[in-house]
């Protein structure tokens, strides 16, 4: 009845609701139009997770841990004096860039000096021009080799290879203020390179960031496109005409629009993960007009009459169109509950657009047509091709005289898939998506294997007690932690209070190397209060001790290892470093965006699982709200489930690692695979309340009759979920090609296996026990 009424409510307001509808997608369009990049990781963690608040509370402390983007070259040349210069040149220039606050290399180099007069330390640069003569950059080598503080730091240990840290300001780290930037150092240094004859390689978390930025920009375009083409090529098959082509494409744009739209009003970004919403808007929007034009097609080839047949399609076939996109929306809106901010996004913008998009088909799909003129008889003509007949007649035989054999076949590949998911590897990286052949990820591994990476790892320790770190005892402790964990082959040698003093102490003593050491406890007085001193102007200092001299960072750079491998070593470290530093006593953290990153991983692939179990049970809800019964609910939940653990096999066997990018496809997949099991069962069920045919025949009629609209539709999802295997991202060129595959066995299943399923329980159906309204399908008109 509601049904019935929205349909005289939509047809007999038309122009009203045309209007309305235009005039909101032009505010949201409008608001579409603001739509922006993200410029930051996201947040992962939830705010209220531990970690994540010991991390905010180090930034207040210690400001962003990830500001410095570097460069590194290679070269036998490093102190040649033209090659110095160029060197100097260069970072001078990048210094003069508006948003840099310093520059760090062999040829901006600052050494620690002893100001006797103020009883302090000061920085002072090493060289304040270039070099005027040979000599002179000789010069500049003894002393950069008399300084151990810069060792593996801005050179290598077999001293061929040299970096170039440039700093950030923290202002426009995480602005479009930080593209413009990059793209002026990147610009002075190609004349470098064509100079040198030699690559420059850069690296660090902001230009990682900004690549990805820039391949999510690219990709929006490149995969709105490729769905739109893709999906428009399809119903122009399906179909055979124009205006079931253009007008259903205009409709999922629309929905497109609007899911932008609801991004900036909800103050969102778009991330990796938003950033494909347009496209499944597309993929996901446009089967619902192939299931509205077709009934309509159908019933006016019975009437002749379009409104009725306009009139019948809202009535029969939008309760149907609506169940199946509430079970795609539960498959994507199950993430909202993990409390991962780049996950809530996602799973909230997908959902709700799916709904949106639903209502903007049902609505302007039958208000368009009853302008347009009356469907050809080529248009009702879909179910009588011959070929998708054969196929079908093949599929009911098979299903009526090989049921041994289905569920002999399904038992023997879980079987196979079974010991394929026992083999599936939970792994992630930090630069885990980016393409295998990337020049950032060639950069990285440079860095990696001369400096021990780029990627910041850091240590807070906590002495709880004001100045409890300005005593000889509490920094021999942080010297000998220090140790520990730069003896890990993952980790660099250290940056720290630590190294400052031991600098400190060599400037005393005038700058001789072997006083590159902690004070002795006569020394300690008189070097720790020129230290003290020089902590309220010296950066070096005021960088790693807190104002109360109570907390202190180490920092180290650290190899993308990966999560699995970072979470044995960090459950290593934990009972080495409370060895050290008595938990009852002192508060010791590692933390920083990479630790960050590894425990927002572990968080996501856990919160993962419980999201696909929420997903299940909230669809096997629904399965029971139609279809009623424990039996039932379990013939409708399997079809769906066994796609997944052959996938999950399918990923053990092709060592693509379970992680937050490729979990996501088990909820999603469960969610839209569950549209066909609605629009089988559904028509199974109706045929059975109101004809007298065995339960054979019904199923014969139902694998017929919906079969070829379950293929067409797969038909769509398959290369519509295929265009992201065009990504450059691992990530998701892993989703699209598993999603696409797994909708694939999900089809299979749910015209095998399901009716296989329901003829095997034809004994225990009492058709007297059915109750409750039923949908009707318009997939029973293909």
């Amino acid at each position: 009845m509601i049904w019935k009424k929205l349909a005289n409510l939509i047809l007999k307001n038309r122009l009203t609701i045309l209007s309305f509808v235009l005039a909101l997608s032009v505010f949201m369009g409008f608001e579409a139009s603001k739509v922006k990049l993200t410029y930051n990781a996201g947040k992962i963690l939830p705010v209220t997770d531990s970690a994540y608040i010991r991390y905010t509370q180090f930034r207040k402390l210690f400001g962003e841990d990830a500001t410095a983007m570097v460069l590194g070259i290679k070269s036998p040349n490093l102190f040649r004096q033209d090659f110095f210069n160029d060197w100097y040149r260069l970072g001078d220039h990048i210094r003069h860039i508006k948003g840099i606050t310093g520059v760090v290399s062999l040829a901006n180099v600052y050494k620690l000096q002893k100001d006797t007069a103020e009883h302090r330390f000061v920085l002072k640069p090493l060289i304040t021009d270039t070099a005027t003569s040979q000599q002179a950059v000789d010069s500049v080598k003894a002393q950069v080799y008399q300084m151990p503080f810069y060792k593996g730091l801005i050179l290598s240990g077999d001293k061929q290879s040299s970096l170039m840290a440039v700093s950030f300001d923290t202002k426009i780290l995480n602005t479009p203020r930080r593209d413009q930037v990059i793209a002026a150092i990147l610009a002075a240094i190609k004349p470098f390179e064509a100079r040198q004859h030699l690559t420059v390689h850069v690296s660090g978390q902001p230009y990682i960031r900004t690549v990805v930025s820039k391949l999510v920009s690219h990709e929006f375009v490149l995969f709105l496109g490729l769905s739109l083409g893709i999906t428009a090529f399809i119903l122009l098959i399906f179909f055979r005409s124009f205006y079931p082509v253009l007008f259903p494409v205009i409709v999922v744009i629309f929905g497109v629009v609007w899911s932008l739209g609801l991004l900036v009003l909800k103050g969102y970004n778009i991330t990796l993960l938003t950033g494909i919403i347009p496209p499944l808007i597309v993929i996901i929007g446009i089967p619902n007009s192939i299931f509205l034009l077709n009934k309509y097609y159908h019933e006016f080839a019975l009437t002749g009459d379009k409104m009725q047949a306009l009139h019948t399609v809202i009535e029969k076939v939008g309760i149907t169109t609506f169940i199946a996109n509430v079970t795609t929306a539960i498959g994507f809106g199950v993430l909202c509950f993990t409390n991962s901010q780049i996950l809530t996004e996602f799973g909230l913008i997908a959902s709700v657009s799916i709904m949106l998009t639903f209502a903007l088909t049902l609505i302007l799909i039958p208000i368009i047509f009853s302008y347009l003129p009356a469907p050809g008889k080529s248009q009702s003509g879909i179910k009588d091709r011959r070929f998708m007949q054969v196929l079908l007649v093949k599929v009911d035989h098979f299903v009526h005289h090989q049921r041994k054999l289905i569920y002999t076949g399904v038992i023997v590949l879980l079987i196979i898939s079974g010991y394929g998911v026992s083999k599936i590897n939970v792994n992630s990286y930090i630069v885990d998506d980016l393409p295998k052949k990337s020049s950032t990820l060639t950069d990285l591994r440079f860095f990696e294997s001369n400096f021990k990476g780029v990627l910041p790892l850091e240590l807070s320790i906590d002495s709880r007690r004001k100045n409890g770190l300005m005593n000889l005892g509490m920094i021999h402790k942080v010297e000998r932690l220090e140790n520990m964990i730069s003896a890990y082959p993952e980790f660099s040698r250290s940056i720290s209070l630590t190294q400052v003093l031991k600098y400190s102490t060599q400037a005393f003593y005038g700058g001789d190397s072997t006083y590159y050491r902690l004070p002795n406890s006569m020394e300690q007085n008189f070097i720790l209060s020129y230290a003290a001193n020089s902590g309220k102007s010296n950066n070096m200092l005021r960088n790693y001790l807190d104002s109360t001299k109570q907390i202190t960072r180490v920092s180290f750079q650290m190899v993308d290892v990966g999560s699995k491998k970072l979470n044995v070593i960090f459950d290593q470290l934990r009972p080495r470093i409370d060895s050290i530093f008595n938990p009852a006593k002192y508060h010791v953290e590692l933390t920083g965006s990479s630790v960050i990153f590894v425990k927002g991983a572990n968080y996501m692939v856990k919160n993962l699982y419980e999201s696909l179990s929420l997903a299940i049970v909230l669809i096997a809800l629904v399965m029971w709200i139609l279809f009623r019964g424990i039996r039932m609910i379990a013939i409708s939940i399997l079809p769906n489930l066994i796609p997944l653990v052959i996938t999950a096999g399918l990923m053990g066997y092709l060592g693509i690692a379970l992680k937050p990018s490729t979990i996501l496809i088990f909820s999603i997949a469960m969610g839209i695979s569950s549209d066909q099991t609605i629009y089988f069962l559904t028509r199974y069920r109706n045929e059975l309340r109101t004809t007298t045919k065995s339960i054979s025949q019904i199923i014969s009629d139902t694998i017929r009759e919906t079969g070829i609209s379950m293929i067409y539709i797969a038909t769509i999802l398959f290369f519509g979920f295929g265009v992201f295997a065009a990504s450059t991202f691992g990530g998701t060129v892993a989703l699209g090609i598993l999603l696409s595959v797994t909708l694939l066995v999900a089809m299979i299943c749910n015209l095998t296996l399901l009716p296989a399923f329901l003829l095997t329980a034809e004994k225990y159906i009492d058709k007297r026990k059915l109750r409750g309204p039923l949908p009707d399908t318009a997939a029973q008109d293909i």
